[in-house]
C-alpha cells in the first residue's frame, strides 16, 4: 500500500516539474522557432527592404555641393533619408521632393534629428526642399552604397506615379544605409518606419 502511495507522490512531482519546464521552456521554445520561421510581430515589421548586411559608409566624408564636409557624426543621434537622382530628373524629382518635405514635416518635434540628402544630381527648380535638405557632391562611394540603385528590381515595378519615383534609402546615425524603398513605395511607409527608428533615440 506504501509503495502505491509513493509511485503516486513519485508521479505527481514528475508531472509537476514537466508543468514548470513547459511553463518556463515552452515559451522560448515557441519564440525562437516562429523567428526562425521569419514571423514578426505586426508593430516590429519594417515596410522598407531592411538590407543585409547595410551599406557602410561610416568611412566616406561626403561634401557639400556649397563647400564643406557632411560628417555621420553618431553623437547627434541624426538619421537620414537619401536619394541618389539620375542626371535630367525633372517631373520626378519635383513630386519625390514634395513627398519628402510632407513627410518630413509630419515627424514634428522629431524632424530636427533627420536630414534628407540630395547626392549629385540637385533637386530641380520648382521642388519644394525645406531647411533639413543637404546637396552633396556626387561621389562613387556614396553610389556605390545604396544597393541597386540603378538597377530594377521586382519591387521595383509597382506603380511610381503615385509612390516615390526613385529608390529612396534611410541611414542611420552611424553612417549605415539599412533601409531600401523601390521606386513606387507608398510615403507613408517611410514615414512609418522612420517614425519607428526616432523612438528609438
Amino acid at each position: 500500500m506504501s509503495e502505491t502511495i509513493h509511485s503516486r507522490q513519485r508521479n505527481r512531482n514528475r508531472m509537476l516539474l514537466l508543468v514548470i519546464f513547459a511553463v518556463f521552456f515552452g515559451g522560448a521554445i515557441l519564440a525562437g522557432a516562429l523567428r526562425f520561421a521569419g514571423w514578426k510581430p505586426e508593430g516590429m515589421k519594417n515596410h522598407g527592404e531592411l538590407l543585409q548586411p547595410p551599406g557602410d559608409l561610416r568611412k566616406v566624408v561626403p561634401h557639400l555641393a556649397a563647400g564643406g564636409e557632411y560628417r555621420w557624426e553618431p553623437a547627434a543621434r541624426r538619421w537620414r533619408i537619401a536619394i541618389a537622382p539620375p542626371v535630367g530628373c525633372a517631373e520626378v524629382c519635383v513630386r519625390l521632393a514634395h513627398q519628402l518635405d510632407v513627410v518630413w514635416q509630419l515627424f514634428g518635434r522629431d524632424a530636427d534629428h533627420v536630414d534628407i540628402l540630395w547626392i549629385g544630381t540637385p533637386p530641380p527648380a520648382g521642388a519644394k526642399t525645406n531647411a533639413a535638405t543637404r546637396v552633396l557632391r556626387d561621389d562613387p562611394a556614396l553610389r556605390a552604397a545604396l544597393p541597386r540603385l540603378d538597377a530594377a528590381s521586382n519591387a521595383d515595378t509597382k506603380d511610381k506615379k503615385n509612390g516615390m519615383g526613385l529608390p529612396v534609402y534611410v541611414i542611420d546615425p552611424n553612417g549605415f544605409v539599412i533601409l531600401r524603398y523601390a521606386p513606387g513605395a507608398d510615403p507613408g511607409d517611410l514615414r512609418a518606419d522612420m517614425s519607428k527608428l526616432l523612438k528609438l533615440m
